[in-house]
């Protein structure tokens, strides 16, 4: 649903003529070079992300590694 409505706005529009060869008019261009600037920061976005997730996975590790150590070898509570 959100896809169709994207498709129809200006922003939508603009993509489709730039996909079709057409050359687009100055508010066009505007529109493209903002979608263009978003598919950037949503690429830098999720790189972030990325890392973080393999932060806390490292975390995690270590303090499991830290409880592990507390317990004991028998692992009793």
């Amino acid at each position: 649903m959100g896809v169709v409505g994207v498709s129809f706005s200006p922003i939508g529009r603009a993509y489709a003529r730039k996909m079709s060869g057409e050359r687009p008019d100055p508010e066009e261009s505007a529109a493209l070079a903002e979608v263009d600037a978003l598919r950037d920061e949503v690429q830098l976005l999720r790189k972030e992300l990325s890392e973080v997730q393999e932060r806390v996975d490292f975390a995690e590790r270590l303090l499991a590694q830290v409880r592990a150590k507390e317990l004991g070898p028998g692992g009793g509570a």
